[in-house]
């Protein structure tokens, strides 16, 4: 059937009567899209469906367009021959790299402590089934990034989600950049605790975590700076291959030692810092032990949905892909390999380190040569991740900064100069947080909270029916089965699981870490001392 054209109410005062139909050019299919699985076929003769509302003012469109055209990707490619930058040149398998680089990441080796609080069974069923609402939730963005080609971040989504409002795009922006900014943090403090292993205890250093912290913010900074996803993709390749290897041979090594670091044969005993302490052999539970808090197995629980969830930077890869509708590709090939690398290295370091002698990262738990030997391999995403983040956010400000502009594509002194001070903007701010929340799993847990309840959640369930009421509202009937039925009610749990997290999450994400500091487990701000495994 075809779909009617209705007559929307003004918007801004202007008739935006397109808001039906953008790269729909033939029927909306119902025997496609009908069911649970009707992501799994797009081809030319699909069309997506219509859009929710009328294109933003704020993305940029070229000036012989009116602005409410639609910028497909076809007119992009036209508009980009030519210049000295282009942005839509990702396939799909470069599209692969940089979610490979960008999920097979140092956070796995907090896969490891999760299992430990949570148990072995609990902690592989959530991991499976936060891999699956994230696969799926993924499928949701990347169908409203069809129906809206001009978007080229999750800040456009944002206000397109929440009915064009300025305060929405605003309020998307701060979580946006704060997000990416946050996790450039995370991998300053996991580059200096790095530094700080491989260095011991030699006293020439002047204030060695902080001096640390420095350096690995200069280091990002000036690998920051090439400005296209094209060019990143192919240090993607190189940072995740090295993961991998990095955290496979900590698999192996924990197996490979005699103990795990820090053993110690007695039973129970107590500690130089006069910590009462359970030694002994590894002790592996199928289930929480009896004395582990709400808040312990909810910062657990963070930590894994933390790894899984990126969907902040997926309007961004689909923005640069030559053809966004073979993502699925990428984007599945990714999903299956998480799902098995995370439990495996996650199931055998804590099968052979045990709760008693678990660190997040994992490489605490090992001998000290194999520790540093495996630690190594993790310097090129400890890099890149934060890069990869550092220039989605760059990109994000500097599209605005420069919309229609010259600077934007070409390469001029005005456009890199801009460029290179808002990347270095962002990781001086990532070096202020390191050294204000100076660990990692509780970091992990604040980040997983604070902004992965929107952006790993609350947005897509939101997305999938503000696009079932555009399907309505342009007459296209869907079937009304069970496939329907659950779709609806998963959307919905997936909402209520984003608030969740932002409540519940949020508390015991901020008391774990005000614990943290009235026990003395972790150094004070802005600290000299150092922070080695």
């Amino acid at each position: 059937m075809s779909a009617r054209k209705p007559s929307p109410p003004p918007v801004n005062g202007r008739d935006k009567s397109r808001i039906d139909d953008v790269n729909a050019s033939t029927a909306f299919k119902e025997d496609v899209r009908s069911g649970l699985w009707s992501w799994t076929k797009l081809d030319d003769t699909t069309a997506v469906g219509p859009r929710i509302g009328p294109v933003l003012h704020s993305v940029a469109v070229p000036s012989s367009d009116s602005d409410d055209s639609i910028v497909t990707p076809e007119r992009q490619h036209e508009l980009e021959k030519g210049n000295a930058i282009q942005y839509r040149t990702c396939s799909w398998q470069k599209t692969a790299a940089l979610l490979f680089s960008e999920y097979i990441c140092l956070a796995i080796m907090s896969f490891p402590w999760s299992y430990s609080v949570l148990g072995l069974v609990p902690g592989l069923i959530l991991t499976v089934v936060v891999c699956l609402v994230v696969l799926y939730t993924s499928l949701v963005l990347w169908e409203f990034c069809l129906r809206h080609p001009e978007v080229r971040d999750v800040c456009d989504i944002g206000q397109m989600l929440f009915w064009n409002k300025n305060w929405a795009w605003w309020a998307t922006a701060i979580m946006f950049l704060l997000n990416n900014t946050f996790i450039q943090g995370l991998h300053v403090v996991v580059g200096a605790e790095y530094l700080n292993t491989m260095t011991g205890t030699d006293p020439g250093i002047a204030c060695r975590t902080v001096s640390f912290g420095i350096i690995v913010a200069l280091v990002c900074w000036l690998c920051s700076l090439p400005r296209t996803f094209n060019t990143l993709s192919k240090l993607g390749v190189f940072s995740a291959f090295f993961t991998l290897i990095s955290v496979l041979l900590a698999a192996v090594f924990s197996g490979a030692q005699k103990h795990p670091a820090g053993y110690d044969p007695r039973p129970s005993f107590t500690s130089d810092a006069g910590v009462e302490s359970i030694g002994g052999n590894p002790i592996v539970t199928a289930f929480p032990v009896k004395t582990a808090s709400y808040i312990a197995c909810f910062n657990a629980f963070l930590n894994i949905s933390y790894t899984f969830i990126g969907q902040i930077t997926l309007p961004s890869f689909i923005a640069e892909m030559r053809e966004p509708k073979d993502f699925p590709k990428a984007l599945w090939a990714c999903a299956i390999a998480e799902v098995v690398l995370f439990s495996v290295v996650g199931a055998v370091i804590y099968a052979y380190t045990g709760n008693q002698y678990m660190t997040a990262p994992a490489f605490g738990s090992l001998q000290e040569t194999y520790k540093k030997v495996a630690f190594s391999f993790m310097i090129p995403t400890i890099i890149f991740l934060g890069v990869l983040y550092a220039s989605v956010s760059a990109r994000f400000v500097f599209f605005r900064i420069f919309k229609n502009s010259k600077h934007r594509t070409e390469h001029t002194i005005t456009g890199w100069s801009t460029w290179a001070a808002i990347l270095l903007t962002t990781w001086i701010a990532a070096f202020v947080i390191a050294e204000v929340i100076p660990f990692f799993s509780s970091l992990l847990s604040l980040m997983s909270s604070l902004f992965d309840s929107f952006f790993g959640f609350i947005f897509w369930g939101v997305a999938y029916f503000r696009m079932r009421k555009a399907d309505s509202r342009a007459g296209i009937a869907r079937k009304r089965g069970i496939g329907t039925i659950l779709l609806g009610v998963t959307n919905i749990i997936i909402i209520l699981v984003g608030f969740l997290f932002l409540g519940f999450g949020s508390y015991a994400s901020v008391l774990g870490i005000l614990e943290a500091y009235d026990t003395g487990s972790v150094r004070s701000v802005f600290s000299c001392a150092s922070n080695g495994l």
